[in-house]
């Protein structure tokens, strides 16, 4: 059985049946789709569209199925065209032709919309808690390894910091992208039932009392919008973009740092993976895994942006485009942040290495001429004076602070003994961001 056919004269081709089903994927929605048809027969039977007998019999054969789907007797599977001609006929078959009133005053345009929107606001919420546990995470390490390490630019090492203050980088974005997920659950959180295929309907029904039951704050102000707004689709593909560049970054510094030439950084055998052919190879392939991830989250905001640039108001078919785009892009960014949540809860953070990288990278160098500068001399004479030191100090091979009273005083005789104070390490972290942790 078709939700239509009725001024067709011949059979649809069995290609184009095919073609145009979208049970493999919208099957997902198969709970949403339930709640929102129950909330839709309650609401006709308080407007005297369903007697309030049809509509407990609807009710009562809708929770049978999703009953049966979640304990594994009822498979969504057969062929149908859809999740809604799955959930009608299937219906049929438990209550009779009473079933057939389920579709009164309703469209699959705004079921479809309706079902969307429920399904991307109780997942986004999801998305929202598991960055509040990857948030803890993050916290939780950098709280437990406050120590020196240096700080990059052009991934040359530039100035002193410590790893908490660099992991509170990623605390910070993380917040944001927190934020930008739960902004965009308020902005979708209407509901389109109601709507019909693009223009209401005749009927009188109350679209208050679905919005409320399904827990919208308030129904769509315009029914055309309210059918072909995708916009919340694009908007969390787009918050779940950022999440994966921001995961993407710290992966890279992870595979960095846990080289060999760097290692800062010691990978958990339960986030790692070894090679086929040499033994002594240990992979961060999650980090790895997150950032080719990423690309693929991308390309789902792409083609989504693409599928909707062009159309014309109000529903298109186009529009069942959406629905695998938006499943992966979800599916990746979620199983992206567990991931990154349970090897960053594993990790070890090596201290030895990271001093002795401070130790050899100059990164007291801007103090030295924060030093001449409140010894009255001009910046940008401090500047080429420290360049010069540490051309001095690289053919030596000694740190700065390693040179001598005298030897700071071959290039300039402001320098006193208390250079050695304004220039050590963990002084310079007290003078900087210390303050700020």
């Amino acid at each position: 059985m078709k939700l239509w056919g009725g001024r067709f004269k011949t059979e649809e081709s069995k290609l184009m049946e095919d073609f145009n089903t979208s049970l493999p994927f919208d099957r997902r929605l198969y709970k949403q789709d339930i709640v929102g048809s129950i909330a839709h027969v309650n609401m006709l039977s308080k407007c005297n569209i369903l007697t309030g007998e049809e509509a407990g019999k609807i009710e009562e054969g809708l929770k049978s199925i999703l009953e049966d789907i979640e304990s594994g007797k009822l498979s969504v599977e057969g062929d149908y065209e859809d999740i809604h001609s799955f959930m009608e006929v299937n219906l049929i078959k438990r209550i009779g032709e009473l079933g057939k009133k389920l579709h009164t005053s309703r469209s699959r345009n705004d079921q479809v919309a309706v079902d969307m929107r429920m399904f991307a606001k109780e997942e986004a919420i999801e998305i929202a808690n598991e960055l509040g546990l990857l948030l803890e995470t993050i916290k939780k390490l950098a709280d437990e390894n406050r120590v020196i390490m240096p700080g990059y630019t052009h991934l040359q090492r530039a100035q002193v910091v410590t790893f908490k203050h660099h992991m509170m980088a990623y605390y910070s974005m993380f917040s944001r992208d927190k934020k930008r997920v739960e902004n965009a659950i308020d902005i979708l959180d209407e509901s389109p039932l109601g709507c019909c295929a693009l223009a209401g309907t005749t009927y009188d029904i109350d679209r208050n009392v679905t919005s409320d039951a399904l827990g919208f704050k308030k129904p769509v102000d315009n029914f055309m919008d309210g059918v072909s707004d995708r916009d919340y689709l694009l908007e969390l593909c787009s918050c779940f973009s950022i999440i994966m560049m921001h995961m993407s970054r710290l992966s890279e510094e992870l595979i960095i740092w846990s080289s060999q030439e760097f290692k800062f950084v010691d990978m958990s055998d339960a986030f790692s993976t070894g090679s086929s052919i040499m033994p002594q190879k240990k992979n961060p392939d999650a980090a790895e895994l997150i950032r080719g991830k990423t690309g693929r989250v991308y390309g789902s905001l792409m083609s989504l942006l693409t599928t909707l640039k062009g159309l014309p108001l109000a529903y298109n078919k186009d529009m069942q485009e959406d629905k695998e785009q938006f499943f992966d892009s979800l599916d990746t960014v979620m199983a992206c942040i567990k991931v990154m949540n349970g090897m960053l809860s594993t990790i070890k953070v090596n201290e030895g290495n990271m001093r002795k990288a401070v130790k050899h990278g100059f990164l007291n160098a801007t103090e030295v001429a924060d030093y001449l500068v409140n010894k009255g001399v001009a910046f940008r004479d401090a500047h080429g004076i420290v360049g010069q030191i540490v051309i001095y100090c690289e053919d030596k091979g000694c740190g700065i602070e390693d040179l001598s009273l005298e030897e700071f005083q071959k290039f300039d005789d402001s320098f006193g003994d208390d250079i050695y104070g304004f220039i050590d390490y963990d002084n310079v972290l007290e003078k900087g961001i210390k303050k700020y942790l």
